[in-house]
């Protein structure tokens, strides 16, 4: 006699069947789409959302943080989008601005005027004219929970190509904002950076406390010689639940830069999957985080190298209060070959309460003899006697640790090149310091 063994799930990957059954017939690709999106949504119901069991996702049980699936947002209706404005972040920006609310385009609200060798177009043009590449994230791991939902439930997003040796002078902001009831958004963005051709991109995420869920990916390939730089703010309602992946590969002698701010949603994960693919390419990806009361926090990272020469540098801090938790796992790897790879790689988290809790594992794997190689992470709280000498000078406690923290993620928001976009953010942090949300 042979025992059927059926899985228990829970209320949210319940839900999660019960919408990719209503989405798969209305959405757009075709037969070949409905494929790609049903092989990674199998392997979704095959395992279960990722709970503490599954390496990756140790510290940060999805199975536990998503209580229930949202329904798929169906648009934004002109309240929404009037609600939207006074939520979107960085309007002192001037820059190239596309404007997603509730998961679709807000044309009312963006601006859109690409120069010359920027080529912008609709996600789903691209579902129709080569679904198998607009679906693939390439350089992210097989199987990944957040990156094969998004491919099983996206619909909306954007693919930017920059012609080789084009510059582009002005940043492009892709822009995302939840509002009204909550519901689940899924979108994409793939970006092509061309030989030569340098550009800045800015994605941020904003919007109410409504509740949402949003699942993010970003495919970025640059070209020999090219130079990007990405930097994000994710900014939302403290009852979101915020996945994101970023995958990125590097062409010879291509250099990348990402900073990013994190200072919203009530629980968050940014994935980032970087690959060296040609020789001398450089990278330096750094992140400041800020979480209160009992938010949750996780950098997961995985820089591979697999070309000769090339370097990464990789810093992330978090400043944590209340009940709030951090997580940083990164690894870097070095494959065979990809001798005189220089990668560096360091966490550091700022306990301000007993009961914030941070874990860090750094992780190296090298199959190379010819590299220099190193990581570390420190979890630490303010120094007493810095403090205590900022009070004696008549500084009020909290404006005292508030000078303390900010000098500890100074780093790397002054890092941004772009002033307005820079003075932004550390305005955004100082809210953080006062708050302690």
């Amino acid at each position: 006699m042979n025992a059927e063994v059926r899985p228990i799930r829970t209320a949210a990957e319940t839900g999660l069947i019960d919408a990719f059954e209503r989405a798969r017939s209305a959405q757009a690709g075709g037969e070949a789409a409905r494929a790609i999106r049903e092989e990674a949504f199998s392997g979704v119901v095959a395992r279960g959302l990722p709970n503490r069991r599954v390496e990756e996702w140790k510290y940060t049980d999805l199975r536990a943080l998503m209580r229930e699936a949202q329904p798929i947002a169906e648009g934004a209706t002109e309240a929404d989008v009037s609600a939207a404005r006074s939520l979107l972040p960085l309007q002192e920006v001037d820059a190239l601005r596309l404007v997603f609310v509730n998961g679709a385009f807000a044309e009312l609200l963006s601006a859109i005027d690409a120069p010359q060798g920027v080529t912008i177009t609709p996600f789903a043009h691209a579902l129709q004219s080569d679904a198998r590449a607009a679906l693939t994230l390439a350089g992210a791991p097989q199987g990944d929970a957040a990156v094969a939902l998004n491919t099983a439930f996206v619909t909306s997003g954007v693919t930017i190509t920059v012609a080789a040796g084009t510059k582009v002078a002005r940043p492009i902001h892709i822009a995302n904002v939840q509002t009204g009831p909550g519901h689940a958004a899924y979108g994409r963005v793939l970006v092509t950076i061309g030989e030569g051709a340098e550009a800045t991109l800015i994605e941020s995420f904003s919007g109410d406390s409504g509740g949402h869920q949003v699942n993010s990916t970003v495919g970025l390939t640059l070209g020999d010689d090219s130079k990007a730089t990405l930097i994000k703010l994710q900014d939302e309602g403290f009852g979101t639940l915020h996945l994101a992946t970023l995958a990125a590969t590097l062409g010879a002698r291509a250099e990348l830069k990402t900073v990013a701010l994190t200072a919203g949603a009530a629980a968050s994960r940014q994935q980032i999957y970087l690959g060296f693919k040609g020789a001398k390419a450089t990278a330096d990806l750094t992140g400041a985080g800020f979480a209160g009361a009992r938010r949750h926090l996780d950098t997961t990272l995985v820089v591979e190298h697999d070309a000769v020469g090339c370097t990464s540098r990789e810093t992330f801090k978090t400043a944590l209060d209340g009940e709030a938790r951090s997580v940083f796992q990164g690894k870097i790897v070095v494959r065979p070959g990809a001798q005189k790879t220089d990668g560096k790689m360091m966490a550091k988290a700022l306990l301000l309460s007993e009961g914030a809790e941070a874990d860090a594992k750094p992780e190296l794997e090298i199959f190379a003899d010819d590299v220099v190689c190193g990581h570390g992470a420190t979890v630490g709280a303010l120094d007493d006697e810095l403090l205590f000498y900022l009070m004696s000078r008549g500084l009020p406690k909290v404006e005292a640790e508030a000078l303390l923290v900010q000098a500890f993620v100074g780093e790397v928001l002054e890092s941004i090149e772009i002033e307005p976009l820079r003075e932004a953010l550390v305005a955004r942090s100082e809210r953080w310091l006062v708050a302690r949300d």
